[in-house]
């Protein structure tokens, strides 16, 4: 079967998909994101975290055929959603787009238009490949604050994370232990971890006050 579903702002297409086929290897191996990992295959350690319509999800438990027609953001496509959510002032996908969102009065997501307007960027120029030149937030405070060592589990923590500060913005201890408790990490104490989250949202709030807003 052919499935198209945008991803990390472009709309992408695979063909001969068969019925089992998870998300997870789609992006990989058909769409060339290897940034999301294949470990546990049974949605139990979160290396492969990506944003399905906003909510972060185990792709390797997603059937390919369920994000036809949906927006999926991968670890590649990070800084590219962090710059639009910086121009925008608000969420570049995700939680406010949810009926949640709208009560907190937060911007709604990107809609499929805005997605497709994305498309006439050149490829090196976004998330696509994983190869444009800056950093996200939550990556940069993630190398700052020493949470990365073997790598593997952080594409799906920076997922876990960059959504948790897309909706809360000042997150408590507890929020972070909660919106990473689907992640698993082998190396680490998770210490430094909780820490990178800490910094990323303690930058954002600095640069929030130092506008006035």
């Amino acid at each position: 079967m052919r499935v198209k579903f945008t991803v990390n702002g472009r709309e992408q297409q695979a063909d001969d998909v068969w019925e089992g086929e998870s998300l997870l290897y789609v992006l990989r191996e058909r769409m060339g994101l290897p940034g999301s990992k294949n470990a546990c295959e049974q949605g139990e350690c979160g290396s492969c975290t990506v944003r399905l319509d906003g909510v972060p999800v185990c792709s390797c438990l997603v059937a390919a055929g369920q994000a036809e027609g949906r927006e999926v953001v991968t670890v590649e496509g990070l800084a590219d959603f962090a710059e639009q959510r910086a121009q925008r002032g608000g969420c570049a996908t995700g939680a406010c787009g949810t009926a949640a969102g709208a009560a907190s009065g937060k911007a709604s997501g990107t809609s499929l238009d805005a997605a497709r307007r994305r498309q006439a960027k050149p490829a090196g120029a976004d998330g696509r490949t994983g190869e444009q030149a800056g950093l996200a937030p939550i990556q940069q405070a993630f190398i700052d604050a020493g949470a990365v060592q073997c790598g593997f589990c952080t594409p799906g923590l920076l997922v876990a994370a960059d959504e948790l500060l897309e909706r809360n913005a000042q997150p408590s201890d507890a929020d972070i232990r909660e919106a990473l408790s689907g992640n698993l990490c082998r190396c680490t104490g998770y210490e430094k971890i909780l820490d990178a989250v800490r910094l990323a949202a303690a930058r954002g709030d600095a640069l929030t006050t130092g506008t006035g807003a």
